[in-house]
């Protein structure tokens, strides 16, 4: 029987540590090590399944069956009382000291900084087992975007959009971008919902996506539907405009550190909700209208130029407060008619104001009440 002291243990049971330690306590308990087996390199659908977040009740290769469409063949081990995918590359089969623990890492964690030494759980390895011409299938990790953040990622934002929607009702809901790159998608999220969305309803889905699971939404914001909730420069920007931080943010204390580094004090952490959506009419985004800018993409095409990686926003568009008059402003200046302009604005001067006085403001005085 050889001894593997370093296999990690810990990222082996990752998606599931609480129940793991659970099984651990049971075997401890009765004084027998925790039988496992390791597979490396098997289906797509079963690595997909292998990290999600699902009840304790519910069997992971039952759901994966349920993805591919049909069961998923298995196989039992040759010396632990487990079963494994049938068409596995590789299996390790061995045992789990239910008492003894073993110093583990450095390594590098997914929160994007090195996780020091931890205590963790040590394997004796009872057999191994594989195909013919076994494939050592594996996947990056650590710092995010990875193969794994990746896999979370796809499975994760439909969840969480489905929770919001079906499980809570929420009105307006439209779309749950977890944020990826550095962050490890757990603890920043964005809500894209609908422009008439009650804000009653705005901050019940961030409450909503900020309790659904303990390590997810230390942060979550709320957007409005024209931003891209997948482009964090549009989300900034509608921080930087659309929300006042002493109406519009939320802070929560009591929340688990969650999968943070280890390093400093392990005080408990805290929730920040925050509404950036639109809660009333703006001026409309600086840019040249749709036909404009298509029309620019199409030019560029035609002299060959490199091509382009197009994010909303990308055109101009209305945000509600925009009127006739300056409509038409916009299409004599398209039309080259830059006297007509020059003529309107000279006609409507006044006296006795300070430079930037809306306009609106003054005009809206002068009119004849009824």
């Amino acid at each position: 029987m050889s001894r593997i002291s370093d296999l990690r243990c810990h990222e082996l049971f990752e998606p599931c540590p609480d129940t793991v330690r659970d099984l651990m306590q049971k075997c401890r308990a009765l004084g027998k090590p925790m039988p496992c087996a390791i597979v490396i390199g098997c289906a797509p659908v079963v690595i997909y399944t292998g990290p999600q977040k699902l009840p304790v009740t519910l069997d992971e290769i039952t759901v994966a069956g349920g993805a591919a469409g049909e069961p998923i063949r298995t196989a039992k081990c040759v010396t632990v009382d487990l079963e494994v995918p049938a068409d596995a590359e590789i299996v390790i089969e061995g045992l789990i000291d239910s008492d003894l623990l073993e110093p583990e890492g450095p390594f590098g964690e997914s929160n994007g900084y090195v996780a020091l030494e931890d205590y963790n759980m040590i394997m004796q390895v009872t057999a191994i087992t594989h195909r013919r011409k076994p494939v050592f299938a594996s996947i990056l990790s650590q710092v995010t975007p990875s193969e794994s953040s990746v896999i979370k990622k796809v499975a994760y934002e439909p969840a969480f959009l489905a929770h919001l929607r079906d499980q809570l009702a929420i009105k307006g809901i439209r779309r749950v971008v977890m944020h990826e790159p550095l962050s490890n998608i757990r603890p920043i999220i964005f809500l894209q919902f609908a422009s008439d969305t009650p804000r009653t309803e705005v901050w019940r889905g961030m409450q909503g996506a900020a309790a659904k699971q303990a390590d997810c939404g230390k942060i979550v914001i709320a957007v409005s539907e024209d931003i891209d909730p997948s482009n964090t420069d549009a989300v900034l920007w509608s921080l930087a405009y659309r929300s006042n931080p002493v109406e519009d943010v939320h802070i929560e204390p009591y929340r688990t550190r969650g999968h943070a580094p280890k390093t400093g004090p392990q005080a408990l952490d805290s929730t920040m909700l925050i509404d950036a959506t639109l809660k009333h009419a703006m001026s409309p985004l600086a840019l040249p209208s749709r036909e404009y800018m298509e029309r620019a993409q199409t030019i560029w095409k035609e002299l060959g130029l490199p091509a382009l990686t197009v994010r909303p926003p990308w055109h101009g568009y209305s945000l509600g407060d925009w009127n006739d008059t300056w409509d038409q402003f916009a299409r004599n200046a398209v039309a080259g008619e830059w006297r007509k302009n020059g003529a309107n604005t000279v006609a409507r001067r006044r006296d006795g104001l300070i430079p930037e006085t809306p306009v609106r403001n003054v005009e809206e005085r002068e009119k004849p009440r009824d």
